[in-house]
């Protein structure tokens, strides 16, 4: 999909009709969308955007701007993108949903705008910004407005950008607002938050009946809990989807078993090999608009895949349960932590800090926790977070090739985190992890993983956890709900008890992904696909050759687990860089570019 605008041909005022030639736009490959042109403007939408529960098309949502100008993307529910060409305003408007599961690239070269669906599509030979291949190294993705090609960004979620003659403005038309109840009834809040969920997968099981729809399952609380729903929604036995690694440690299909027996669910179980990881993983690398490195892509490719190769062409997924109710362990963590700063400063900076602080007390066994504490809780958020990155735990300085460290600011990412978590600064900290996370773990991350792997597949994806009401709901849960002591996603357990099978509810998070680093020590195919490819990224100038050996030689035979998920960055970028032909290769690593202001996120996004 592609719309080109030439403002310097785009022509004020009324064409002849609506039917009429638009000079100065070109519309190409839309055809999955929906258009609506009157004799002013001009209106392409992406997807089903809701206000209240009716479907607006491409008509009614240009009436509703005609009326409201900008704000016409108030009260909009749903997953959608739309654009607006308004040739009476000489003005072009952008606007995606509140967690970007349909968006927009744009790029803005002098008087020409190109938009599409896709980075690469408006690349135009764009050389690739290094800021941004360091933002991929550190985050295993490049968060938005960045993308990997100069001059292209990526719209955020919940953004709206205008751009007429004078430049682009940038601005978000949604922002979440926690609202803490001075008292919360368990009762209504358990009855309401089961009949949204119910509406919403309802809503999106209609919405794909044409479509055979089904379920990823995971086995997890998520995905059990919409297949679930699912059954009671149909009145009949659903199929789902589910993945197992022949790997210990790695596989839940014992609970995607249960869940499946619980709810009489048409089970579907596929067993991903090591020689499935290394036929799938170019193609999936070479797939995504730019590199992409979450590694439970591959294995989301080939669930929708199986499920495509039955006839289901859509399917829910669970994401988002983690992120909307407080389900991920880091936030017990980072909460312990907080805890700190509790303390009054006085006995913090007068007693505590001397007393275990010190080099002595770090080499006491029985002080060597208290000591690793409180260096960590002084640490502040979001930087805590992120202490054990692999970049920040290995060193830049051993990591990064000499002249590619000399072209990024590596400060400069970690200061984009800062804004992100600063923007909910009133809230309290569950819930600005909650805030930060909608952005950097699903709007940049899991939601593009899915969409990305499944579209692939020829699958279309849904996220009934993350309706726009379900996300309201959340907002205004007490914080004690989301984590009570050190319990995750308290409230979304509890209500569900009784309709979860007990074992569900009751498990430890998994947190694993695809067993890549086991497998590439075992498998020869696979070795030989992480070794080949490493050694051509070893030549790009962007990692130091010699950390490249050392990871393969040394530090990945000792903590497959760990070291795997580094291998497995390097080897997707490498990937994704040999599918293009960019040229890129020796120590300069041609067509990357220095990292300066007008190569970074320009000024027009701002704070």
């Amino acid at each position: 999909m592609r719309i080109d605008v030439h403002f310097d041909q785009l022509v004020p005022g009324p064409a002849d009709g609506p039917g009429a030639p638009w000079p100065g736009v070109g519309l190409h490959g839309i055809a999955g969308c929906h258009v609506q042109a009157d004799a002013l403007a001009l209106c392409i939408v992406q997807g089903s955007p809701r206000l209240d529960d009716r479907t607006l098309d491409a008509p009614a949502l240009l009436d509703r701007y005609r009326s409201r100008g900008e704000a016409f993307t108030d009260g909009l529910r749903g997953a959608w993108a739309v654009a607006i060409i308004d040739r009476q305003r000489q003005a072009v408007v952008l606007a995606c949903d509140r967690m970007a599961q349909r968006g927009w690239c744009h790029a803005l070269r002098g008087s020409r705008l190109s938009v599409s669906d896709r980075a690469d599509t408006i690349a135009d030979g764009a050389g690739l910004q290094a800021q941004a291949l360091y933002a991929y190294l550190f985050n295993h993705m490049i968060p938005a407005p960045a993308t990997v090609f100069e001059g292209v960004h990526r719209l955020p979620a919940g953004h709206r950008l205008v751009v007429t003659a004078n430049g682009p403005v940038l601005a978000a038309h949604w922002r979440p607002r926690f609202e803490e109840p001075a008292s919360a009834d368990f009762d209504a809040l358990r009855n309401e938050f089961r009949s949204l969920l119910r509406a919403s997968v309802a809503r999106d099981a209609q919405a794909h009946a044409a479509d055979g729809v089904a379920c990823f399952l995971s086995g997890g609380t998520d995905s059990s809990t919409v297949v679930g729903m699912l059954r009671d929604v149909l009145g009949a036995a659903p199929h789902g989807y589910s993945i197992g690694f022949d790997a210990a440690g790695y596989d839940e299909m014992a609970y995607a078993r249960i869940a499946a027996r619980h709810f009489g669910v048409h089970h579907h179980e596929y067993y991903i090999t090591p020689d499935d990881v290394a036929e799938a993983l170019p193609r999936v690398a070479a797939y995504y608009d730019q590199p992409f490195g979450n590694s439970s892509a591959v294995a989301a490719f080939h669930c929708a895949r199986v499920a495509g190769a039955a006839g289901h062409r859509a399917l829910l997924a669970g994401d988002g349960g983690d992120e909307l109710f407080g389900g991920n362990a880091r936030y017990a963590t980072q909460r312990v932590f907080e805890a700190y700063n509790l303390v009054p400063a006085a006995l913090r900076t007068g007693v505590l800090q001397p007393l275990f602080d010190n080099a002595f007390a770090a080499r006491v066994p029985g002080l060597k926790k208290a000591t690793s504490y409180i260096r960590q809780a002084r640490v502040p958020m979001p930087d805590r977070a992120h202490g054990y990155n692999l970049l920040h735990r290995l060193g830049l300085d051993e990591v990064l090739a000499p002249s590619f460290r000399e072209r990024i600011r590596a400060e400069d990412e970690m200061a984009l985190h800062r804004r992100e978590y600063e923007r909910q600064a009133d809230a309290r900290l569950v819930n600005r992890m909650l805030a930060y996370d909608w952005k950097y773990t699903l709007a940049d991350n899991d939601l593009p993983k899915v969409i990305g792997s499944t579209t692939l597949a020829g699958v279309q994806a849904a996220f009934p956890l993350l309706a726009d009401e379900l996300i309201d709901f959340s907002l205004r849960l007490p914080v004690a709900y989301k984590l009570r002591g050190g319990k995750l996603r308290w409230f979304f357990k509890e209500a569900l008890r009784g309709f979860l099978p007990d074992e569900i509810i009751t498990k430890r998070k998994h947190g694993f992904g695809l067993p890549f680093g086991v497998w590439a020590m075992k498998s020869p195919r696979l070795a030989k696909l992480a070794d080949e490819a490493l050694a051509s990224f070893a030549s790009r100038g962007i990692v130091a050759p010699r950390f490249v050996e050392r990871l393969r030689k040394e530090l990945l035979p000792q903590h497959p687990g760990y070291y795997g998920e580094l291998v497995w960055i390097l080897v997707t970028l490498e990937l994704w860089l040999l599918s293009r032909p960019l040229g890129l290769a020796g120590s300069c690593t041609p067509g990357v570019g220095r990292a300066t202001p007008q190569s970074l996120p320009p000024s027009v996004y701002p704070g």
